[in-house]
């Protein structure tokens, strides 16, 4: 595998694909080390903001502020496409949250292959949405994996695999920074060695497998009939998208912070003047809450305008 030390090494000619936020310090560090990104692969424009306008991810916004060609094809499925990407003569192809699957063609076109930057300790979360399944399933650390990409699921062989901290307070958020600016670091030494012909593919372990599916608009809802300790894992991970909320009086309402307290009743039951609210096992105390329409606030500044006396029913 890969070691953390090395340079930047030979300019490779190459094709980054990627699209959120998550992928734009891997294509700066790729540019910072002197690399030629011939083309950049991301999702298309979709509408976004109150007007519904079309905007470009980040990825492609950065490219294009950059100087950089930028292609964003639906799908890679059909000849045309294929073609298109062959005729770049890439020496490797580097992927991270890309958001499409690369078929066989595609896989097969640039001289060392595609290589993707997961953020997940493989074969550990494969799939769409390892950073929150990781934090959902209470793991106490996840990583970044560079793979080298075949025709599975995040199957193939692995190039670097660093490990990072998950403590009782890591949010999505946090774990999203810290393994972008971690798969930036790790990508350019491994390219390093892919170049000088020393990058050791190892094999995934058969044993360990688990899969992070796509998450769901309705993940978020809370569940008090489950204990405290997975709905505040919910709150760390699921924020902001889909987002947490309990159900009372016809409103939605969000819950951004929150935390676990050693109370007990039944479940859905507020036990307190200060919103802790019994699960099956523990009570989740929400600290931060936004109702729909509005800013959110302290648990405290929600409970003056909207009260929840001990007794009330949630759910």
């Amino acid at each position: 595998m890969a070691a953390p030390g090395a340079a930047p090494g030979t300019p490779l000619r190459l094709v980054f694909m990627g699209s959120p936020d998550f992928s734009v310090p891997a294509l700066s560090a790729l540019l910072d080390a002197g690399h030629d990104v011939v083309c950049v692969y991301a999702q298309p424009p979709r509408p976004a903001g109150r007007g519904q306008r079309e905007r470009p991810c980040p990825v492609h916004a950065f490219a294009q502020a950059r100087g950089l060609a930028v292609r964003t094809p639906r799908s890679l499925k059909d000849a045309d496409a294929q073609a298109d990407f062959t005729a770049l003569e890439a020496d490797v192809a580097v992927v991270a949250a890309y958001g499409l699957i690369l078929p066989p063609a595609v896989l097969a076109a640039p001289r060392l292959g595609c290589v993707n930057i997961h953020a997940s300790l493989l074969p550990r979360w494969r799939g769409a949405a390892p950073i929150q399944r990781a934090l959902l399933a209470g793991d106490s650390e996840t990583g970044i994996t560079i793979m080298q990409m075949d025709a599975g699921l995040d199957t193939g062989p692995m190039l670097a695999r660093r490990a990072v901290p998950i403590t009782p307070t890591t949010t999505a958020e946090d774990l999203h920074d810290a393994l972008a600016a971690l798969g930036a670091a790790m990508i350019v030494p491994a390219l390093a060695d892919m170049a000088a012909g020393t990058a050791v593919a190892a094999p995934q372990p058969e044993a360990g497998v688990t899969y992070a599916a796509k998450l769901a608009r309705d993940e978020g809802r809370l569940d008090f009939a489950r204990p405290a300790a997975e709905l505040e894992r919910m709150v760390r991970a699921l924020n902001p998208w889909p987002g947490v909320w309990f159900e009372h009086g016809g409103e939605r309402i969000k819950v951004l912070a929150a935390r676990v307290e050693d109370l007990s009743g039944a479940p859905g039951t507020v036990l307190d003047g200060a919103l802790a609210i019994a699960c099956a096992t523990g009570a989740l105390r929400p600290t931060r809450v936004q109702r729909p329409g509005k800013t959110a606030v302290d648990a405290a500044a929600f409970l003056r305008g909207y009260p929840l006396p001990a007794g009330s029913r949630i759910g």
